[in-house]
């Protein structure tokens, strides 16, 4: 299973957490109180931090969201034969169902991308295999600017055009 798609504490279980003082907008309760959250993966060394809040609990909310979208954009795993379950679940009649800030969204980016970088960055034939259209896939990428961008360093890594 792709550390992306790992429920938070499970995680969490992998990663090095951290509190700290962050400057910036909030008044004295920012300053004065460890509310930012730095969380680092264990066996990928990928690092996500969150400070905006002046609340520790959502800092590491944002935390963990931020770590799960880099895990699945920056860590590579070895796809399964079929597509997860989860995948099945957010898929109907060849169009996928999930929106950015979704819990799910990290977890499907990874399939996604786990399986273009299998395929040779071939788009067609990972969203066949996963049972979208292509312009669904596409779109999977097209809602994060980051994950645009690794759709395209994939393919030119391959030798294939960019998308645009």
């Amino acid at each position: 299973m792709h550390p992306a798609a790992l429920p938070p504490d499970d995680l969490l279980r992998d990663c090095h957490e951290s509190r700290t003082r962050r400057g910036g907008p909030g008044g004295q309760h920012r300053n004065k109180v460890e509310t930012a959250v730095v969380l680092v993966h264990h066996p990928t060394g990928i690092v996500a931090e969150a400070s905006e809040r002046r609340s520790q609990a959502e800092n590491r909310a944002a935390a963990i969201r931020r770590l799960r979208v880099r895990l699945a954009l920056e860590h590579r795993t070895t796809p399964a034969a079929e597509p997860s379950a989860l995948w099945h679940s957010r898929s109907h009649g060849g169009r996928l169902a999930v929106a950015t800030d979704h819990d799910d969204y990290p977890a499907l980016l990874a399939e996604a991308l786990d399986r273009l970088e299998a395929a040779g960055g071939r788009v067609a034939p990972v969203a066949t295999l996963l049972g979208v259209s292509t312009s669904q896939l596409v779109g999977l990428f097209r809602q994060l600017p980051a994950a645009w961008t690794t759709l395209n360093d994939t393919r030119r890594r391959h030798g294939i055009a960019p998308l645009r």
